[in-house]
């Protein structure tokens, strides 16, 4: 820690030493779903859908053959250093990927200007909650650090099946609070200021998610 950090947080201890103790705060919401795995599924694909991502399921047998019809006429993609290869179609003379294996200040870590000039991006992800429809990715070594989801402007985000649940107090205790978390409902959007939506701006403006059964 810098010594101005340091100083900062110690004026601040010192100007609370005799404040009041905080009330206790009642936490009264929903920690645990009720709901079945179904009913969390369907709700998550809806939220999903609304907010214009595309959502397809898929098995270990054919995660390839989809990702693979979602990469299109992608000359080039990236992909986070564990990436599961089994899930991915096999490269061929006019696609490759690239392996981001790095952190952003190590060797391994693609450009900025080369992640601009990838068409795509693959990746997994932590956990997803169907209440919000928020897909939470958290830096692992699946999903990458947070430019490669940034900087592409397409997005293939693989959700495990036993990811998903219904709440976000559930969605949180899956998440490594001392790593980045980067938390995606649907593609990048936003307004002008005539209140016309803006889809790219912030991060992909296409979003496919692929939910997968049976790892």
């Amino acid at each position: 820690m810098s010594e101005a950090k340091a100083e900062i947080l110690r004026r601040v201890r010192a100007s609370l030493a005799d404040s009041p103790e905080a009330p206790e705060v009642t936490r009264a919401y929903r920690t645990e779903s009720e709901k079945s795995a179904h009913d969390v599924r369907a709700m998550l694909i809806d939220r999903l859908l609304d907010y214009k991502a595309n959502v397809y399921e898929e098995t270990t047998d054919s995660v390839a053959e989809r990702i693979e019809k979602l990469l299109g006429k992608s000359a080039r993609y990236v992909i986070p250093k564990g990436l599961n290869l089994d899930w991915l179609p096999e490269d061929s003379a006019a696609r490759r990927h690239l392996v981001d294996s790095g952190n952003g200040q190590r060797a391994g870590s693609l450009t900025d200007r080369e992640l601009d000039a990838v068409d795509a991006v693959v990746t997994s992800s932590t956990v997803s909650c169907a209440e919000t429809g928020t897909i939470f990715l958290n830096a692992s070594d699946e999903e990458g650090r947070r430019a490669i989801t940034l900087v592409p402007d397409h997005h293939i985000c693989i959700v495990p099946a036993e990811s998903i649940v219904e709440l976000i107090p559930e969605s949180v205790r899956r998440v490594n609070p001392e790593r980045p978390i980067t938390m995606i409902s649907g593609p990048s959007a936003t307004s002008d200021i005539e209140l016309q939506r803006v889809e790219g701006v912030h991060g992909p403006r296409t979003l496919d998610v692929i939910i997968l059964d049976g790892q």
